[in-house]
């Protein structure tokens, strides 16, 4: 990956999407390593050997081996390619949506059955949505 190279990468709603890397951006590899993401030259999977801090191997310019991300690939590819403000909002959202889900984790069965009668809402199934989301 190069700065301002364009990723093709699958996705499963609309086909084939392009996206540019975006540049001067730290990219969290986790367990407090960064990198800029105009240095990153390429991710990948690991899957041998693949484990708790042990989820992609990350190539930067100036390196001599590869760096060892505990991050998905999937997730510092996003990073890579996401504009930082649109990184702050989508982190932001996470934080309110886990919030709620904890909220509605926390409602009595018994409540949730009432608010179900009352107003078809199934509560259990929103909340296992809404984790669906979060993963």
């Amino acid at each position: 990956m190069l700065l301002g190279a364009t990723v093709v990468r699958p996705n499963a709603f609309r086909g084939e999407v392009a996206m540019r890397i975006q540049s001067g951006q730290l990219v969290a590899l986790g367990y407090g390593k960064y990198v800029r993401s105009d240095e990153v030259v390429a991710v990948a999977a690991i899957i041998k050997g693949r484990g708790p801090g042990r989820r992609s191997m990350v190539w930067v310019r100036g390196l001599p081996e590869p760096l060892v991300a505990s991050r998905s690939e999937t997730a510092l590819v996003d990073d890579l390619v996401t504009p930082a403000e649109e990184i702050a909002r989508m982190r932001q959202l996470r934080g309110t949506l886990t919030s709620i889900v904890n909220a509605l984790q926390a409602v009595p069965p018994v409540l949730r059955r009432v608010i179900e009668q009352e107003t078809g809402v199934d509560l259990s199934q929103s909340v296992s949505e809404a984790q669906q989301v979060l993963r």
